[in-house]
């Protein structure tokens, strides 16, 4: 048996992204008394946060309305130039906007970097006094005897490869509350065995997954367009009997944000989604843009895309899931930020009314009711 520290707190966030940061600031918002936790995997806030995206503000207004003026990075790039194309091996049909279905529009949209926003919200959340531990994933979640989830244990450190310890090993803690928030993303290993437990995906449609490869570049200043968006769909894909498409997102600073994103119910076995995102770059229209810059990142994630029917009950026991955990993306808007944020912002506001009420450790109906009858449910 290993000792360990233990925390408590009223609520704790397992993620610091977009949805568990949101959830700890509206927690603060509602009751500043409360106390919140947010544990990150990642060295920093922002470490495992790979994405440029292009962000629909609704969310955000409605968590911080002055985030315009109080330096957040997002509002350097509004989106000036929405583009999607159908490719061809060597050319492109460009989609008239009079055709395009309105949800894909994105006037009022931001484009930006996702890690550089949730690092400007975690510092939102610090000034509230939200206690975020970066270098701190949860490896495990705690029970109490009813069968209620009543937090998460951090990993071990200083385990070498055959699962001994080592001179500098240190156990991990038990950070426990009232209400736990699983916000971990797309897949999560906690999320994963919470659906299994308390058949959480009883009466949705499976969730389905797509591999986004992403990249960020420095590119010649003339070639720059700040705010310019283009989507892709077609070419290299349609070679193979399978879906998905590019984006690449003109961001501040000379850079873009690249990506390509392969569905993964293909059924050619070969197709590889690494080189077919390296043969989407070859395109001409996208080489054009690229050549004689640089790239500075890169990385992968899955991503929801099951949509809303693949939702699966948000409440259990303890505790509740938001965000990519619960599958928020929108897939023909090509979104998913504010969906999260919003998401967690109606956990938040439950979980406090539960524990103002002198509530703990039971199942949050109210939440999942509060997603199923807002903007969320309707876009």
């Amino acid at each position: 048996m290993i000792e360990r520290e233990e925390m408590p707190y009223d609520v704790v966030v397992v993620g610091g992204g977009p949805a568990g940061l949101a959830t700890a600031i509206r927690l603060k918002q509602v009751d500043p008394e409360l106390s919140v936790c947010v544990l990150e995997k990642g060295s920093e806030i922002g470490a495992h946060i790979l994405s440029g995206a292009t962000i629909d503000p609704k969310a955000l207004d409605e968590l911080l309305p002055a985030w315009r003026e109080d330096g957040c990075p997002l509002a350097e790039t509004p989106v000036t130039d929405n583009w999607h194309w159908h490719l061809t091996k060597k050319g492109k049909l460009a989609i008239p906007h009079l055709i395009q279905p309105p949800f894909m529009s994105n006037d009022g949209n931001y484009t930006g970097s996702l890690g550089n926003l949730c690092r400007w919200l975690a510092e939102q959340a610090e000034a509230l006094e939200v206690e975020i531990f970066p270098g701190f994933p949860a490896a495990e979640i705690l029970y109490d005897d009813k069968g209620a989830v009543i937090g998460v244990q951090t990993g071990d450190m200083g385990i070498d490869r055959e699962g001994n310890q080592k001179a500098d090993f240190q156990p991990g803690m038990n950070l426990v509350g009232k209400y736990t928030v699983f916000c971990e993303g797309a897949r999560g290993h906690l999320t994963k065995r919470l659906k299994a437990r308390y058949d959480l995906e009883a009466n949705c449609q499976p969730q389905i997954y797509g591999l986004g490869i992403k990249e960020l570049w420095d590119i010649w200043p003339e070639k720059h367009v700040p705010g310019r968006v283009i989507h892709t769909q077609g070419w290299p894909l349609s070679e193979h009997d399978a879906w998905g498409g590019g984006f690449l997102y003109h961001q501040a600073n000379n850079q873009v944000a690249l990506g390509f994103v392969t569905a993964l119910d293909y059924k050619n076995p070969y197709v590889y989604p690494f080189e077919e995102f390296q043969r989407w770059k070859q395109h001409p229209e996208i080489r054009a843009i690229l050549e004689g810059g640089k790239r500075v990142a890169y990385g992968a994630r899955a991503i929801n895309e099951g949509g809303w029917q693949s939702v699966p009950q948000l409440a259990f026991p303890g505790g509740v899931l938001a965000g990519c955990s619960a599958g928020f993306v929108n897939v023909p808007r090509i979104k998913g930020t504010h969906t999260a944020m919003k998401s967690g912002m109606l956990a938040a506001e439950a979980i406090a009314g539960a524990i103002k009420a002198g509530r703990e450790q039971d199942t949050l109906q109210e939440y999942d009711a509060a997603v199923r009858s807002s903007w969320i449910a309707k876009e």
